[in-house]
């Protein structure tokens, strides 16, 4: 009971930060709280919220599913530039998005978890439609 209400002023507050309209970050809070609650149902004691550390053993198969997408998103973002702040971000934005989507893609192509598969989907869709937005902005006149 004692890591349920420590779990909760987080949530409130990944809530209070949101805005309540992130699709993405809304299923994150309620895939977290979900499992949450049932770590304290069963009485379990869990370890790290990210599992043990593999520093040593090297990258997990996991890591190796998504690196060519990480890497490519790295390169992405260090290579897009604009003359402004604005174009600067704008740019490495799309490129940062363009990760996600192929994380998601990643997720989509390897998860069959129905959790992990909703969520990876969600991100194809918001990050998709955040792409094409970025895409048609235009600098205001000056």
């Amino acid at each position: 009971m004692r890591r349920l209400i420590a779990v909760l002023p987080v949530l409130a507050l990944l809530s209070a930060c949101d805005g309540g309209g992130d699709p993405v970050n809304q299923a994150l809070r309620d895939a977290s709280a979900e499992r949450q609650a049932a770590t304290v149902a069963d009485g379990a004691v869990s370890g790290p919220a990210h599992g043990p550390t593999h520093e040593a053993a090297g990258p997990t198969p996991g890591d190796r599913a998504f690196a060519a997408a990480e890497a490519e998103m790295h390169r992405g973002m260090t290579q897009a530039s604009g003359q402004t702040v604005d174009q600067a971000y704008v740019a490495k934005m799309i490129a940062h998005h363009q990760g996600a989507l192929a994380m998601a893609q990643v997720a989509l192509r390897d998860s069959r978890d129905p959790e992990i598969r909703r969520m990876a989907q969600a991100v194809v869709d918001a990050q998709t439609r955040e792409i094409a937005e970025m895409q048609a902005w235009k600098p205001a006149a000056q």
